[in-house]
C-alpha cells in the first residue's frame, strides 16, 4: 500500500483536521447538571455515576421509563390502553392511550438532524392519523433544538412533575409515590 498521498487530498485534509481541532479546542461545556430525578433516586444513580458513561445511563434510563409507563397503563387502564404499532421499520410512539399517541424519554439529548426530523414528522403524521401526540419526559434539561422540533412536529410535550401529573390524571397513580415505595430496595451498589 502506498502512503503517498496526492498534495490535494493532503490539502483536504489538513482542513478537515485543523476544522476539527478548533472545533474541539473551542468547545465550551455548560454548567454540570447535578439534579437528581426521581428514577435517579430509585436506584441511588448519583450524577457522578452517571458522568461515567452519559450514553449507557441515558439509554438504560429511557428503556427503564419506557417499560415502566407502559406497565402503568397498561395494568391501570387497560381499556384504553393499546401497544406500538410500527409504520414500516419506524414506531413513532411507545404507546396509545385513547386517543393519545405516547413516546416516552428519560431526557430528550439528541440534536442530530435526523432524530430532529423524525420528530417533525412523526408529530404531523399522527395527528393525520387522528392522534394527539404526547412526550412524557422525565427531566426538564433537555436539547432546546430538540425540544423545538417536538414542538413543530405537533407534540404536547409534559415534562418532570407536569408528566407524572398527566399519568395521575388517567390512571389515578401517583408515580411519586410508587417510586418512592421501591426506594432502598432497589439500590445499585458499586
Amino acid at each position: 500500500m502506498n502512503n503517498e498521498i496526492s498534495p490535494d487530498l493532503q490539502m483536504s485534509l489538513n482542513k478537515l483536521i485543523k476544522k476539527y481541532s478548533k472545533s474541539f479546542t473551542d468547545k465550551v461545556y455548560g454548567k454540570e447538571n447535578n439534579d437528581l430525578d426521581p428514577i435517579m433516586e430509585l436506584f441511588n444513580i448519583t450524577p457522578e455515576i452517571k458522568r461515567e458513561n452519559r450514553q449507557y445511563w441515558g439509554r438504560e434510563l429511557g428503556m427503564f421509563w419506557q417499560s415502566f409507563v407502559i406497565n402503568i397503563f397498561k395494568n391501570s387502564v387497560p381499556n384504553l390502553y393499546k401497544p406500538a404499532k410500527r409504520y414500516g421499520a419506524d414506531e413513532p410512539y411507545d404507546l396509545l392511550v385513547g386517543n393519545y399517541a405516547i413516546d416516552t424519554k428519560y431526557r430528550v439529548g439528541s440534536g442530530d438532524s435526523g432524530t430532529l426530523k423524525k420528530f417533525k414528522q412523526y408529530g404531523k403524521m399522527l395527528i393525520d392519523c387522528g392522534f394527539e401526540p404526547v412526550f412524557l419526559i422525565v427531566r426538564d434539561d433537555n436539547l432546546p433544538s430538540a425540544m423545538t422540533a417536538i414542538h413543530s412536529g405537533g407534540w404536547k410535550t409534559y415534562t418532570s412533575e407536569e408528566t407524572f401529573k398527566f399519568i395521575k390524571e388517567i390512571t389515578g397513580i401517583n408515580v411519586l409515590e410508587v417510586l418512592k415505595n421501591y426506594e432502598y430496595k432497589f439500590w445499585i451498589h458499586r
